[in-house]
């Protein structure tokens, strides 16, 4: 019979993609379609761009793999300078691995390790807050701190649950208040749950900065993320933001937090890190939670086979190089402010649209 190919949906008909270039992707018959979505919130920098085919390329024909429990590489070494070259201040360890949802099942394992390196194995810090209305990866782990009902329904007996709080929904918020006067209690709740649970086993809060595929580009009140910065500070708790749409300049800034001036613990990304040329994701750690590894047991009881990879890294590089020289990161906040006043106008003369939402 031959192979075939596990659809993602038998039900739906597709046609065959045979060729993409710059925003565009083309069909066998070579009908032209534009990249409305950049795939699934990937493709950063369009299709097949020339220097990093070639950076891709040339790392082929030196090393395409060599595993990093017992070697280093200077792909991946390159390009966390690079991601360190854009990230906040402080943070310049990258764990490099194969997507978001690695990238997160890091991030949340690094919390647990940080504390038993800092407090010793009695800690009881383990839990991790998360959202309702979220999405965090299809793991089982991932799954788990994630609220999109529909993706969790027929897999919830396969994991242990995480505490959630709300995500900040003002067109649809949950204690029927109105902004600014509602004194943004969707941020407060996370002290109110800590203070249930108690600190003493709570090791992280994550959150999307903006909400991306559960709830389209739901954008929180500017005081809401230094308000959970300051209740994590205050409570003891790492903040993870999970920048894996939002990163890399998705949202005019280098990283969604940028926007609001906070510094998180971890961020976990992906999609365009390496704008869909190379399955790859990562985390950006501050650099007291890698150096106390370092400084304890000195690793990280984690790993996946392709950790670093090298041609990961050599289109990582590729990317944010082709990025900052043509100023894509500002180009995306232009673009985004021209879309915004556009939807704002027809929000305003057509009564069916509820709301427009976008960070500018």
């Amino acid at each position: 019979m031959g192979g075939k190919v596990f659809q993602r949906n038998f039900k739906a008909t597709m046609s065959l993609v045979a060729r993409g270039e710059g925003i565009y992707l083309y069909d066998e018959e070579g009908k032209r379609y534009l990249d409305g979505c950049s795939g699934a919130l990937i493709s950063n920098i369009g299709h097949c761009v020339p220097e990093v085919i070639e950076a891709i390329t040339e790392q082929l024909k030196k090393i395409e793999f060599a595993h990093t429990s017992r070697w280093r590489n200077k792909a991946a070494e390159e390009a966390a300078d690079e991601i360190a070259s854009i990230a906040p201040e402080g943070m310049d360890y990258v764990w490099f691995v194969s997507g978001g949802s690695e990238a997160v099942e890091s991030a949340v394992k690094l919390a647990r390790q940080y504390f038993i390196e800092r407090d010793g194995m009695h800690t009881s810090k383990a839990l991790v807050i998360a959202r309702w209305n979220s999405y965090h990866g299809s793991t089982v782990g991932t799954m788990a701190l994630g609220g999109s009902i529909p993706r969790r329904r027929i897999y919830s007996p396969l994991f242990k649950e995480f505490p959630k709080i709300v995500a900040p929904y003002c067109y649809r918020c949950p204690f029927d208040k109105k902004y600014p006067g509602c004194g943004v209690v969707c941020a407060h709740q996370l002290e109110d749950l800590i203070k249930n649970i108690g600190s003493q086993y709570i090791s992280a809060f994550i959150a999307e900065p903006i909400v991306g595929s559960t709830v389209g580009a739901l954008t929180p009140p500017d005081e809401y993320w230094p308000i959970i910065r300051e209740i994590c500070d205050r409570y003891d708790i790492l903040l993870i933001a999970d920048e894996v749409m939002t990163g890399f300049g998705r949202t005019g800034a280098n990283f969604c937090v940028n926007h609001w001036d906070v510094v998180p613990d971890i961020i976990a990304t992906a999609k365009g890190m390496a704008a869909g040329y190379v399955p790859t994701g990562g985390i950006i750690v501050r650099n007291e939670i890698a150096e106390t590894i370092r400084g304890g047991s000195g690793a990280f009881v984690h790993g996946y086979t392709y950790n670093g990879n090298p041609v990961s890294g050599a289109a990582t590089t590729a990317v944010l190089r082709y990025m900052k020289e043509h100023n894509l990161v500002a180009n995306a906040r232009i673009q985004g402010e021209k879309l915004g006043k556009g939807l704002k106008e027809i929000e305003a003369s057509n009564p069916i649209v509820g709301e427009v939402r976008g960070k500018a």
